[in-house]
């Protein structure tokens, strides 16, 4: 179970380490600190259908392509998500962001299996689109076709 000051890796050096997960916060909030090793891909065109991402850059630049809408933002500048918002970042360099998602829902667990290798149970292709399934109140991707 997700907890905080657990650090999740993930591909090419990309990390989460959790600072309150929905454990502590009754499931109002999740902050975490992520950390971008430059020149990493933006991820797919996704949205989160209910819920709310803050993002703080704390050193270095992200990329982001918010509602179609491409731009940088440097360490000091913030800026949000709404929710059913289709989106995309990525570190534009090496980056370091504070992210917070409100309510939290089970956005870590996402995370933890995403990166953990439980997403697909090794099974192949149909067990991704289950943990996709799972997890539609999270994050849902815009090549299915929705988005608010």
């Amino acid at each position: 179970m997700a907890h905080a000051g657990q650090v999740i890796h993930g591909h090419n050096g990309f990390r989460l380490r959790l600072i309150e997960t929905a454990a502590e916060t009754g499931g109002e909030l999740l902050e975490m600190e992520a950390t971008y090793p430059g020149g990493g891909e933006l991820p797919p065109e996704h949205f989160h259908p209910g819920q709310l991402e803050r993002f703080e850059v704390l050193e270095g630049a992200v990329r982001t392509i918010i509602d179609g809408v491409d731009r940088r933002y440097e360490a000091g500048e913030a800026f949000e998500v709404r929710a059913g918002t289709r989106h995309q970042m990525t570190g534009d360099g090496p980056a370091r962001v504070r992210w917070q998602v409100t309510p939290a829902l089970r956005t870590a667990e996402f995370f933890e299996r995403l990166y953990g290798g439980g997403a697909a149970g090794g099974e192949g292709p149909g067990d991704f689109a289950g943990f996709l399934d799972e997890f539609r109140e999270e994050i849902r991707f815009s090549a299915a076709g929705e988005a608010g």
